[in-house]
């Protein structure tokens, strides 16, 4: 398991590192200082969540039942709902998106991910036996 967690941070990571260079010369020129704060946010919560899987793929006790694993899936999962609709609400403009009541509904989801993601790594830390 801990192969395919490592690849998950990987790819992660890879499309951080172009988003980001994306955001600071593809976008600039087409965004206004607040839009790119957003875009600059999904980036920086997509990268410290990124590492922490990465740290997690090298965990020794990672296993499919573990919660360090279901830390993973929430992180995942609170990259693609918390940083992809913040992608989205900086692009809005840009790709035609004018109601983005919808979006704004999803980025919580994405946090409270975020958040279980964390807890999910206090619990399984309560569980190991050091």
């Amino acid at each position: 398991m801990q192969k395919q967690v490592l690849m998950i941070a990987a790819i992660c990571g890879a499309l951080a590192v172009g988003l980001g260079a994306f955001g600071a010369h593809g976008l600039k020129p087409l965004l206004n200082d607040y839009q790119l704060s957003i875009w600059e946010k999904g980036v920086q919560y997509q990268f410290y969540h990124t590492m922490v899987m990465l740290v997690l793929a090298f965990y020794p006790k990672i296993s499919v039942k573990s919660s360090f694993l279901r830390a993973v899936w929430f992180f995942l999962a609170g990259i693609v709902l918390f940083s992809g609709s913040l992608y989205i609400l900086a692009l809005k403009d840009l790709i035609g998106i004018s109601n983005t009541t919808f979006i704004g509904i999803i980025t919580p989801f994405g946090g409270i991910s975020f958040i279980i993601g964390w807890m999910s790594i206090f619990i399984g830390a309560m569980r190991e036996r050091m």
